[in-house]
């Protein structure tokens, strides 16, 4: 499974940074024959060396978004969120609604049946790019009645499983969904050891 995580300056740092430690564990656990199940990585729209998250931090990406119809596209695209309700003009998710260059390229990836995953206001993002209309998504508590004046159907759950699209709450909901997702692909076992290396609590509250 090839995971790439999207990331803009002014994403939540554990929205993106979360999922990517579950994942990266997980493609370790599950390897065979001592390769690795897949990759994890880091990627933003054009090429960069760093983004700078919401808090502050710095991360290094480790390429650009692949074109959706490229052998190198990923299985599942992470979208984090972050600083949408601030309204922040330069570097938040709301930003990056209005400049609409990753909503485009979400937009794109969707039609194309790369499965999508967003982590708090991530889904705002998805919502701009008119995936979540008319689908059962959540987002962020901040932006539920934006959300569904979007035109999605907006489910009360921690994580919500709509088939290609998946989405998660607040921040630390990102970690249940990547748990969720392990376990899908890799087996109960697997997860519960990543939960357990990462002394996290799973919470089994999807709306399936």
């Amino acid at each position: 499974m090839n995971v790439d995580v999207l990331l803009y300056d002014g994403f939540d740092e554990l929205d993106g940074i979360g999922p990517y430690e579950v994942f990266d564990y997980a493609l370790g656990y599950a390897a065979a024959d001592g390769e690795r199940a897949g990759r994890v990585r880091y990627v933003t729209l054009a090429e960069r060396e760093t983004v700078t998250a919401s808090h502050g931090t710095r991360v290094g990406v480790d390429g650009v978004l692949p074109d959706p119809e490229s052998a190198d596209a990923p299985d599942l695209l992470v979208v984090p969120g972050g600083g949408w309700s601030a309204r922040d003009e330069d570097a938040s998710a709301w930003a990056e609604a209005q400049k609409g260059d990753v909503p485009r390229a979400l937009a794109g990836h969707h039609a194309a049946g790369t499965r999508i995953a967003s982590v708090c206001t991530g889904s705002m993002l998805l919502a701009e790019a008119g995936v979540t209309d008319g689908r059962r998504a959540v987002t962020h508590a901040s932006a539920v009645e934006e959300l569904r004046e979007s035109g999605a159907e907006v489910v009360d759950a921690r994580v919500v499983d709509d088939g290609d699209l998946l989405s998660a709450g607040g921040v630390t909901s990102g970690i249940d969904l990547a748990l969720y997702v392990v376990e899908r692909e890799f087996g109960e076992d697997v997860a519960d050891r990543v939960a357990t290396v990462i002394e996290y609590e799973r919470r089994y509250e999807v709306a399936e």
